[in-house]
């Protein structure tokens, strides 16, 4: 999409502290950070929600937040980690670009778990809202199918490949 924010990051039209990158993710420092080193993974192409997406590219996707976590850990030496994604308008997602959180946490930081985030319990029982969630129409696949492969080229260590990548971008691993 022409005007969303992360698509111009991913088409390097904006300048990002890139702390990683792959074939189809990049991580990058929030420029609004809630703690340092508050890292946000997008995929370089476009899709609203996860919803949205083949099973490769999330795949690829949050192996780049594992490497991004790794990486993370490593130079800051955090305690723990909240990672996350805000799906939707109600789910407090502000830019509708598939986008996952990787919050560095430190013992004594005041933060919470993911279950302070909403406080909404079910009026339901358990069972009534898993036979709701079990009793809906099955839900087709939807998200669109992995682009064909094209012709193999040679192997190139994950190292090498995220340094080739990052050496336009402002931070260089």
């Amino acid at each position: 999409m022409d005007d969303c924010i992360f698509c111009k990051i991913a088409r390097r039209e904006i300048a990002v502290k890139a702390v990683g990158m792959n074939d189809s993710a990049i991580a990058f420092l929030d420029i609004n950070p809630v703690a340092p080193g508050h890292t946000v993974v997008i995929t370089k192409k476009h899709a609203a929600t996860l919803m949205d997406m083949n099973d490769a590219d999330i795949a690829s996707l949050f192996s780049l937040v594992r490497t991004a976590t790794r990486q993370i850990k490593a130079g800051l030496k955090c305690d723990g980690f909240n990672i996350g994604l805000n799906q939707e308008k109600a789910g407090g997602q502000a830019i509708p670009h598939v986008h996952v959180h990787v919050i560095p946490r430190f013992d004594g930081d005041g933060g919470g778990s993911m279950h302070s985030i909403v406080r909404n319990p079910p009026k339901e029982n358990i069972d009534a809202v898993y036979k709701k969630i079990k009793d809906a129409e099955p839900v087709k696949e939807q998200a669109p199918e992995p682009e064909p492969e094209q012709e193999a080229k040679p192997v190139e260590k994950e190292e090498d490949r995220t340094k080739k990548m990052l050496k336009d971008w402002e931070l260089d691993l």
